[in-house]
């Protein structure tokens, strides 16, 4: 039996609608009275992944921002925090800014962007049908720079930049990797979501990148977690899909990716499992 299992969201535990179905919510119950941590590891904001943790039930831990911070639930605290320094924003909105490439950033508690689109347009679908208590809170606002330069109480977990041209995207990849102190997420792929409009479904495709204060990896986050809990690498299990799920993949003592993921991320992973809309991750969770 795996002591912790770490479980990424969108693309493994939530469904292309961004939901957890029943059976993926029963095997996560079912370990937890086993004894199993089930620590969600994603790169939203803290808001959007507590409320994930709270429908599951139990879980004591969540990892934000893609390791920017470690939340304690019971305590109601951060235990473990990387933030990107406000300097360092307020220079990566400068380049966003002057290249006009569509980017949001997230704090623990909001998404901050100008307009609904890309992945805050499929937060803004996914809020439709939750409680207000549950939304992910969107604030656009006309002056990111602004509104950044004059914020109190709230730290900068990560960005997100995305283009649907792969050309556009490309070249301001390149402006990102000159500045320091910053890790920029190798994306190599087109990003896919769905979301419903009426009675139709529209799908959302679009290159991205995430941008994080440097050493910030889900890995990092967990195996420090692990450490302050006593427990083994090789008691770990990490389930994910994408680039940012890798090193996690890669270390855990059971590296699990889903049938969606990238043909690298399958390459190193342990155990591939039915996809983000087949229950991937109560198969992964019943591995021995």
């Amino acid at each position: 039996m795996y002591k912790l299992i770490a479980i990424d969201l969108d693309g493994t535990l939530l469904n292309s609608y961004g939901q957890i179905s029943e059976k993926n919510k029963a095997a996560l119950k079912q370990a937890q009275e086993n004894g199993t941590e089930i620590v969600l590891s994603s790169g939203r904001s803290s808001n959007s992944v507590k409320n994930f943790a709270n429908d599951i039930g139990d879980c004591k831990y969540v990892i934000c921002g893609n390791g920017s911070l470690i939340y304690d639930l019971q305590k109601s605290e951060i235990i473990y925090d990387k933030f990107i320094d406000i300097k360092k924003a307020l220079q990566i909105i400068q380049i966003c800014e002057q290249n006009s490439i569509y980017y949001n950033v997230y704090t623990e508690n909001m998404v901050i962007a100008k307009t609904l689109e890309n992945n805050v347009l499929f937060y803004h679908q996914e809020n439709a049908n939750k409680p207000d208590s549950k939304k992910t809170k969107i604030n656009l606002v006309s002056n990111i720079y602004d509104y950044v330069k004059d914020l109190k109480n709230e730290n900068i977990l990560k960005f997100t930049i995305s283009d649907k041209s792969s050309i556009i995207f490309n070249s301001i990849i390149k402006k990102f990797r000159e500045i320091k102190n910053i890790d920029v997420l190798d994306v190599a792929r087109m990003t896919r979501k769905i979301i419903k409009s009426g009675t139709e479904e529209v799908s959302l495709e679009y290159y991205y990148t995430e941008i994080t204060s440097e050493g910030v990896d889900k890995w990092n986050a967990i195996k420090w977690l692990a450490g302050k809990l006593d427990i083994e690498q090789n008691e770990i299990m990490a389930i994910g899909d994408n680039v940012n799920d890798k090193l996690m993949i890669e270390n855990a003592g059971m590296g699990v990716a889903m049938e969606n993921s990238s043909p690298d991320i399958k390459e190193i992973a342990d155990k591939v499992v039915a996809d983000n809309n087949q229950d991937g991750v109560a198969e992964a969770v019943s591995i021995e």
